[in-house]
C-alpha cells in the first residue's frame, strides 16, 4: 500500500505562515522551518504587548492625574483615596480625560473631593 501524503493541506498550512511572516528579514521571511519560529515568537510578543499597553495606559492616566492634582494642592494617592470616600466613582481614564480635556470641570471634582 502507497504512503498517503496530504499535500494539499501541508503546503496550505505552509503557506499561511510564510504568509504571516511576509516583511520579516532574510530567511524568516522565505524559508518554512525559520520563518515558523520567527510567526511564533512574534505571536508570543503580540500577546505579551497586549497586556503592556494596558499597563502603560494605566501609568500615563495616573501621571495625568498626579500633574493634574498636585496643582490644586493634592498628591495622587490622597485624592484618589478622597474619591473614593466621597462616594465618586469614576475610573482613571475618565479623570486623566477631564484632567487633559475639561480642566474646570476636573477642577469641581477636586473641589468636591476636598470638601
Amino acid at each position: 500500500m502507497p504512503r498517503s501524503v496530504n499535500s494539499v493541506a501541508s503546503r496550505r498550512r505552509k503557506k499561511k505562515i510564510l504568509k504571516q511572516a511576509r516583511g520579516y528579514f532574510g530567511a524568516r521571511s522565505k524559508v518554512y522551518t525559520v520563518a515558523k519560529n520567527a510567526v511564533e515568537k512574534g505571536m508570543q510578543y503580540a500577546y505579551i504587548g497586549r497586556k503592556l499597553k494596558k499597563r502603560s495606559y494605566r501609568a500615563l492616566w495616573i501621571q495625568r492625574i498626579n500633574a493634574a492634582v498636585r496643582q490644586e494642592g493634592l498628591s495622587y494617592s490622597r485624592f484618589m483615596h478622597l474619591l473614593s470616600q466621597s462616594g465618586i466613582e469614576l475610573n482613571r481614564k475618565v479623570l486623566a480625560d477631564l484632567a487633559m480635556n475639561e480642566p474646570a470641570a476636573f477642577k469641581a471634582i477636586v473641589n468636591a473631593v476636598k470638601k
